[in-house]
């Protein structure tokens, strides 16, 4: 590699600042030999696939959302034909890599993703802005659903080596320097030396001036349903990586600027729904309002959030007695989200600039 800029000081920052079954076999006496090696087959059948659930489970966020992409679809997620997935030749020298993980809701994906991949492609007429997902799983279920292959990283780095580009810019839709922010930093760093210069774009909620204009923009969105009597809920996604505490800075930031009504939580890590609820009852609301605080509006905050099934957050507010309202949209349907990753890409184009001179 001849250079490669990592454009992550922020980043680092951010995550010191807040920073993811033993056998019991055995047969008992020598008459019930057979029926203890039935035994002993059950439980070690058991005790493989309790291990199997467990790794699984500590992979990666892909794994929550599989379940719900593998199963056969009885709704609409819009027309994926709509959607630009970017995954075009004649680059040129200049690449803008807009790395997300995906969501195989249609509509969602193309206001979403598109849209910031769009604002990005507006700003910066000198890069061809192109598409990568992290996750395979939703990315086979797009192509065998509906016939639209999306790269996923490596696909998309092979095809700017392919193209013949010199220099390259990533940016994460991520909401966090998480693992997986990580993890691609990583994977990323293994094409480096095809490459005249990599730099990394930082991720939305980073410095303390990216949580002011989330916060901003977020209440700025809910304003309307802000009437004396409404608890404004805002769900994140949750992992159990320390940078899971920007959901609670978040929260803090709300609270000490005055914006007491307004709740955050996680589907998978704290505050969770159980403690989002509790503070909610701790007020005198009536209604509820419900929106991801999430990039996308995916599976998480169709069926986690906005279902009626019995463990979604709808149907706990709506048993705890209050008057529910989803509102189905992802922060990438926002304008600031959007000029802020535009930001972002901005500072790592001109990182890149500097170290070239």
């Amino acid at each position: 590699m001849r250079k490669i800029t990592a454009y992550l000081a922020a980043v680092a920052v951010c995550a010191a600042m807040m920073t993811a079954c033993g056998s019991n076999s055995g047969a008992n006496s020598t008459a019930d030999t057979t029926e203890a090696a039935t035994t002993v087959a059950e439980e070690t059948t058991l005790e493989e696939t309790t291990e199997e659930t467990t790794e699984s489970d500590e992979t990666t966020e892909a794994e929550t959302e599989a379940e719900a992409e593998d199963d056969e679809e009885n709704y609409d997620t819009g027309d994926a034909s709509l959607d630009n997935v970017r995954n075009q030749d004649e680059i040129g020298e200049n690449e803008l890599l807009v790395i997300s993980f995906g969501t195989s809701f249609n509509d969602s994906r193309r206001l979403t993703i598109g849209a910031i991949e769009d604002a990005l492609e507006e700003a910066f007429p000198d890069y061809s802005v192109r598409r990568g997902f992290t996750a395979n799983i939703i990315i086979d279920h797009v192509q065998k659903r509906d016939g639209v292959l999306i790269d996923d990283v490596d696909a998309a780095l092979q095809r700017a080596v392919d193209n013949g580009v010199k220099n390259l810019v990533v940016q994460p839709t991520h909401l966090m320097n998480g693992l997986e922010y990580n993890d691609l930093v990583d994977q990323v760093a293994g094409y480096a030396d095809a490459f005249e210069s990599v730099t990394f774009g930082e991720p939305l909620l980073t410095s303390d001036d990216d949580f002011k204009r989330v916060e901003t923009a977020i209440t700025d969105w809910t304003k309307d349903y802000d009437d004396g009597e409404t608890a404004i809920v805002f769900m994140g996604h949750g992992t159990e990586a320390e940078s899971n505490g920007v959901y609670q800075k978040m929260q803090d930031l709300l609270t000490a600027d005055g914006f007491a009504n307004y709740y955050i939580g996680t589907v998978e890590a704290t505050p969770s729904l159980d403690d989002v609820l509790a503070a909610v009852e701790a007020g005198e609301y009536k209604r509820v309002i419900l929106e991801p605080l999430m990039v996308v509006a995916g599976d998480h905050a169709n069926n986690d959030m906005a279902s009626d099934e019995e463990d979604s957050w709808k149907t706990a507010f709506t048993n705890a007695g209050y008057e529910v309202e989803c509102v189905l949209r992802g922060l990438g349907e926002n304008e600031e989200i959007r000029a802020l990753y535009v930001e972002h890409a901005q500072a790592a184009i001109d990182k890149a600039t500097e170290s070239a001179e």
